[in-house]
């Protein structure tokens, strides 16, 4: 069996296999994980984001990412500084936090790839629908979390696995980027991992204070 991405576990099971893909479960931290074996090459991943139409003058997009920014926004002092992790082609929710006074870095392996914005320390980071994507998921976790100070927050946008049944009938599984899905327990013991407290203030919104 895989090894779990996000918590290194061995004890993983077979946990839905359809068309295209095998998916497996953590009995740890039950993240569910394509192998690696079945995941997409680099090329054919960008290709599948360059088709996103994400504009930072869409209301809707704006709407969507509102989620998060709205209860991460409360939580934030002024002047707050923050990095978006995975901004996109099209990056929206860092502008809407500049819009309310904060400063804002970007990074994004495929569109903003300079590595030297993760050299910074910040108040906050936020990763929007970003860790369905990654590879090892607990390695960038615990990268992200190391540029917080205490009492630093890291804002997470995903959808969350409810039930095996549900994940069988599951739309999210369908785009052949997305690699992982996690669950409530998933984010708590990623919390626990990293010394952080954990909220779900929104759907598909985890909040994670560093302690």
């Amino acid at each position: 069996m895989p090894t779990c991405p996000l918590c290194d576990a061995t004890r993983t099971r077979h946990f839905h296999r359809d068309a295209r893909r095998d998916y497996y479960r953590c009995e740890r931290c039950q993240l569910a994980f394509v192998p690696p074996e079945q995941r997409i090459a680099p090329e054919a991943e960008k290709a599948v984001y360059d088709q996103h139409q994400n504009r930072p003058d869409d209301p809707g997009y704006r709407r969507f990412l509102a989620r998060l920014f709205e209860p991460l926004h409360s939580r934030l002092a002024p002047g707050a500084c923050g990095l978006d992790f995975g901004a996109g082609p099209g990056p929206t929710l860092s502008l809407m936090f500049e819009e309310a006074g904060h400063s804002m870095a970007i990074y994004d392996p495929f569109y903003a790839p300079d590595r030297a914005v993760l050299d910074r320390g910040y108040d906050f980071v936020t990763a929007t629908e970003v860790a369905e994507h990654l590879f090892r998921p607990g390695r960038e976790f615990e990268r992200l979390a190391a540029l917080l100070p205490a009492g630093g927050w890291l804002g997470v946008m995903t959808k969350r696995v409810t039930s095996e049944e549900a994940f069988a009938r599951w739309h999210y599984i369908l785009d052949p980027t997305h690699v992982c899905f996690f669950s409530e327990i998933s984010f708590e013991w990623l919390a626990g991992r990293l010394g952080m407290c954990v909220e779900f203030p929104a759907a598909d919104v985890a909040l994670l204070q560093k302690q």
